[in-house]
This record gives C-alpha cells, structure tokens and sequence, in this order.
C-alpha cells in the first residue's frame, strides 16, 4: 500500500482555502436497519461533518425510498453503491468461508470496507462509522473478527462503532478528539431492547422490524445457491437474479426454472427473450413459463415439458401440447410429472 493511500484517512482537521480549519468528516454506512440509523444519529451530535453510503447487493436489497427518507430526515447526503460481480466472485469462493448458510460475512465485510474507503477518498472523509454491535452476530460480529476485518480492508483504527465503543479499542477518531467517547455507548449481544430504547430517546420511530435481511443466510435460497456452485463452479449476475425467481428443478445435467405467479412469468420470459434462454409454455392452460438451461437433449427437454405441465391448470391424465422456443418453436407432447418425480428433481 503507498503512502498517499495510509495518509488518506489521518488528517485531523484539513485547512480550508481560507486558512480556516474545518469539521472532521466522517462517512456512515448506513444499511436502512435501526443500528446503522442509532450511529448515524449518534454521530450526526457530534461536532462532525456527515455523509452516508448504502450498498446494494444482487442479495441484500435496501428499500431505495426508505434510503431517501433517512437522507430527508438525517439532513445528509447518501451514496449508493452496488457491488455485483466483484462480490460474486467472493460469494462463490470465500477465503473465510461461509457463516451457517451461505453467507461469506467475514470476505463480503471486507470488501464493503475496502469500497467505503475509495469513497471516503474520494469525498475527504476522515473516518467510518458503522452499527455493528458487539457479538450480535456470532460469525462477523466478534471483536476478534471486527479487528480483523478492520486490518484486511486497510482501515485498521478508522472505523468508529458508536453503539459499541467502549466494548472497543479507541479508535482514532476518539484518539485525536474528533469524538467524545464519554458520549459513545456500551452495547453488546442480541437483545435488541436497547436499541429500541434508544430509538426511543432520539425520536426514531419509524424503522424496519430486525430481519435477517440478506437471502444468503435464507436456509432455501443458500441451498440453491450451493447446488449451483457445484454444478456450474462460478456465479454471475444472471444467475444470481435467476436464483431468486421460481421452482428450480435438477434434471440430470439441466437446470429447470418453473415460474411461480403471474410477476415471476413476466420476468423469466423477459429474461428468455433478452439473454435467448429456451422456454417452455403449456398451448391453452394456463400455466408457468419455465426456463430451460442445459444440453439440447430430447428426454431433458420433454421431462422439463412435463414438470411445466405439472404446475398449470392443463389436464394431468391426457397429453397436452408444450411450446419449447429456441431460436424457433416445437411442440412435444407430454402429461403431467407425477409429484414424487417432480419432488425428487427439487433443488
């Protein structure tokens, strides 16, 4: 690392054009979730200049317009930054492994650090202020693993916890004054009550209910997403958004994806047309567009015809026609899987 890079944090009080020393500025991420909103409070009662970010992931999407709402209410800009195929990489290939599900917290912590920084950069903040809590959260949360975080993203001493501080080491924004950490708070663990409280104090009343938020640690979607990466061994964008829409079927080497309602027909079919995916659709019942990914091979393609036919309103007893679109269209068929089939093809 240059030394323009470690020097970028550490200034104290810049001098403005007119030789006057200005505000420390510090740099808040901000989730849209009731800890980040507590710092951000915290903070802005400081003698501090403030700026917030919010990152937006293929699997952890803030509401944009509650975002907009704490940036009216807090009276501060906010940043929003979407990390895509970097973070991929890191979700299907961890260095730090996963947390209970699928969830690479400790490498996908690192990464949003080392992105808050280039725009604290870039904005002159001087430090960041997070609403991590002290063993909140048993795999990302430990003082050890904040620690470590904090020195892999290059940031070791610049990261400020206001709901935590005193559980902390001093961090250098309490180090050179630009906080007073008698007016940081001590909290630690899961309960929530605190926070609440706290919001209570500050006049927050309008805040999401806690969550689990990110669908990397959702038990189905992680499972999904683990047969994927051992079957196809990387992870794009496309596939990302594709995990998060309808029935995944496997049928040998193909992935079969079933829609579920009427929004997730609209979207599949769209991205069909947009990206040339081959589809399937029953001919006269209503029923589910279902994208079909894999070797052109005739028994695939009639067994994701029968699992279509299997979740439309078409007759389970009779064959029925299946429209299967590639670059052209055929028809086949085909009746009804039978649910033991279809169950036993579940992703």
């Amino acid at each position: 690392m240059g030394l323009k890079s470690e020097l970028a944090l550490t200034a104290k009080c810049k001098y403005t054009s007119g030789g006057k020393k200005r505000k420390p500025k510090a740099l808040v991420l901000l989730s849209g979730g009731l800890d980040s909103m507590l710092a951000a409070k915290i903070i802005l009662e400081q003698n501090v200049q403030v700026e917030a970010v919010n990152f937006v992931t293929p699997f952890c999407i803030s509401d944009e317009q509650f975002v907009k709402k704490l940036d009216e209410e807090l009276g501060i800009k906010v940043h929003r930054v979407f990390l895509g195929q970097d973070l991929l990489d890191i979700v299907a290939d961890p260095p730090h492994r996963y947390g209970s599900m699928m969830n690479p917290c400790i490498d996908c912590r690192i990464h949003t650090f080392r992105k808050a920084k280039e725009l604290a950069e870039r904005i002159g903040a001087d430090f960041l202020v997070t609403g991590e809590v002290l063993d909140e959260r048993p795999f990302s949360q430990r003082k050890e693993t904040m620690l470590l975080i904090e020195r892999k993203a290059g940031l070791e001493g610049k990261i400020l916890r206001p709901l935590s501080a005193k559980l902390m080491p001093e961090s250098e924004a309490e180090k050179k004054g630009w906080v007073d950490r008698e007016r940081l708070l001590a909290i630690k663990g899961r309960r929530r009550q605190p926070q609440i409280e706290l919001a209570r104090k500050l006049g927050i009343g309008d805040y999401p209910t806690p969550s689990g938020g990110c669908l990397l640690t959702d038990p189905q979607f992680a499972k999904r997403l683990r047969e994927h990466l051992e079957h196809e061994g990387k992870l794009t964008m496309d596939d990302a958004a594709l995990l998060r829409l309808g029935r995944h079927f496997r049928v040998n080497s193909a992935k079969v994806i079933v829609g579920r309602n009427k929004k997730e027909n609209e979207k599949l079919l769209e991205i069909a047309k947009s990206r040339e995916v081959p589809y399937l659709n029953v001919i006269s019942y209503k029923g589910p567009i279902t994208l079909y990914k894999g070797e052109e091979r005739t028994d695939l393609i009639e067994k994701a015809a029968a699992i279509t036919v299997r979740y439309s309103d078409a007759p389970k007893e009779i064959p029925v026609g299946v429209t299967y679109s590639n670059l052209g269209e055929k028809v086949i068929e085909t009746k009804a899987a039978k649910d033991e089939e279809v169950e036993n093809l579940r992703v």
